[in-house]
């Protein structure tokens, strides 16, 4: 009896607070252009002492035209000599005093890169993931997940230390901030958290999880569908009967579209979702809503953001512009300067403005995940929804896919070699072929001048072996976590993998 006052209490309790954090976040989300001007002066006026601030004359900028000129778009490898200040233990050179932290990620040019989170900008990786939830009860009312156990797949949680700043996965990293009311909902346990092989992490996750009471999963897709598989491997059950009360899936890092069809099967039903866009460098959007298309930006958290148009971003001078200049529907590279001192910093992700009342992007692909090998400029976006417009009203699913351009052909045209495995494959994989093609066509008129001028005949599928993508995610040692297939790539490195590796069939 007093266990159920207890859990009832909580839901009751849920309800009042969802309602008090809609408040808030509407309060800067009505008051856009005033609140990232806020969030601008308070940056500058924080680091004017920095070495970085210092280097470049923060003490003089006063408008964003200032500092513009003062402080040029790097990326990672750019801003290195200072991060690498700092990660040596140095103060004050990025941002005041030291990091708390590092988030350690899988760099591509450098090995890895090392990403400072500060006692400011650390409250916004956990608040922001509070408030999806709390926006999600404020607009629907459901609160009984809230008695259930929560998963959320993860890195190890295990931290190391380096000059006293300790460093980790930032899935890692967070794991450390679940609030104490959570802390009896949460799996897995510790131990099991901090096994850092993958499969063997996730087989002893469906171990522990089995019995439960799970009411929220969560992770990056990829990784669910083979949480999902195993369980329904071991049991011979959909998920949705396993965990009768499974109602709400917390994602990120990918888009959920290419994935939803195969989940939808896994699971046996369909269930809400949030989709959340965090990184080691921000916690940049949610889904604030289930009827509106996009997530919220974040506006309030210490994030100044700047944007490119994709299209003009390797050009010599390209303009960049501020949140009051965006419009909807154009592909922009996302600039960052935050309260852990990166400064008019490219993620690398490009993003399309789904609204600008309130501020709601959506993550169309990566500014390095593109195919332009003949000047298609394709990006990840355009073949996600190619891909989706191709099977929709099928029996199709794909578990996994990636897109490379084939160049070197000696007796026909050169061409995109798309890489799918199949769940359920399609009795005609050339006319699958045919209408993926179509569609990126009416997408990109780029690529449709292509092809009509037979610069590029239409793409090929070569089908990938059952857990092909798994297996070449293993032999390059990024397996599980929070590492994904890339979509797009403008050269066959991943191609002459699975080539290689004999993983297409």
């Amino acid at each position: 009896m007093k266990l159920g006052s207890v859990i009832s209490l909580k839901a009751l309790l849920a309800k009042p607070f969802a309602k008090h954090i809609r408040k808030k976040v509407n309060k800067w989300a009505k008051n856009p252009i005033e609140t990232q001007e806020k969030v601008f002066q308070r940056l500058i006026a924080d680091a004017v002492q920095t070495q970085f601030g210092k280097d470049h004359d923060f003490e003089s900028i006063k408008t964003y035209e200032d500092f513009v000129k003062r402080v040029p778009v790097r990326d990672y490898e750019a801003l290195r000599p200072y991060v690498d200040r700092v990660v040596a233990g140095e103060e004050n050179i990025l941002w005041k005093g030291k990091p708390i932290y590092f988030a350690k990620t899988s760099g591509t040019t450098s090995g890895a890169k090392y990403i400072p989170i500060t006692a400011e900008s650390m409250p916004s990786h956990v608040e922001a993931a509070r408030n999806a939830i709390l926006l999600y009860i404020a607009e629907t009312g459901k609160t009984n997940f809230v008695n259930g156990k929560m998963i959320f797949l993860q890195g190890s949680p295990i931290l190391e230390e380096k000059h006293g700043v300790q460093l980790g996965r930032l899935s890692g990293i967070v794991a450390h901030y679940v609030p104490k009311y959570l802390q009896k909902n949460r799996m897995p346990s510790w131990k099991t958290n901090c096994i850092e092989d993958w499969e063997t992490k996730v087989e002893a996750i469906v171990k522990e999880t089995l019995p439960e009471n799970m009411t929220i999963i969560s992770g990056i897709p990829s990784w669910v569908q083979m949480y999902f598989e195993k369980l329904q491997k071991q049991t011979g059950q959909n998920v949705g009967d396993i965990f009768k009360n499974f109602n709400l899936f917390i994602f990120g890092g990918v888009n959920y579209e290419p994935y939803r069809a195969k989940f939808e099967k896994l699971i046996g039903r369909k269930v809400d979702s949030i989709e959340l866009y965090p990184a080691s460098e921000g916690f940049f959007a949610y889904q604030d809503s289930q009827k509106e298309k996009g997530m919220l930006l974040q506006l309030n958290s210490g994030i100044f953001y700047e944007f490119i148009k994709a299209e003009d971003f390797f050009n010599k001078n390209p303009k960049r512009i501020i949140l009051k200049d965006v419009k909807v529907g154009v592909n922009y590279v996302m600039l960052i300067s935050t309260n852990a001192g990166l400064w008019a910093y490219n993620i690398g992700d490009t993003v399309v403005f789904t609204s600008t009342t309130p501020y709601r992007v959506i993550v169309s692909g990566r500014i390095k995940h593109f195919i332009s090998a003949f000047g298609e400029h394709v990006i990840g976006k355009e073949v996600e929804q190619a891909l989706q417009e191709a099977i929709a009203e099928t029996a199709i699913t794909i578990s996994e896919f990636t897109v490379a351009p084939m160049i070197n052909t000696e007796k026909e045209l050169p061409y995109h070699e798309w890489f799918i495995e199949f769940e359920t494959a399609p009795e005609n994989v050339q006319e699958l072929a045919q209408k993926i093609d179509q569609s990126l066509q009416s997408q990109n008129s780029y690529y449709l001048d292509l092809i009509e001028g037979k610069v590029l005949q239409p793409l090929k599928i070569t089908p990938v072996k059952k857990d092909g993508f798994k297996a070449y995610m293993k032999s390059v040692g990024k397996l599980g976590g929070q590492n994904k297939v890339p979509r797009l790539a403008n050269d066959r490195a991943i191609a002459k993998m699975l080539y290689e590796t004999n993983l297409v069939n």
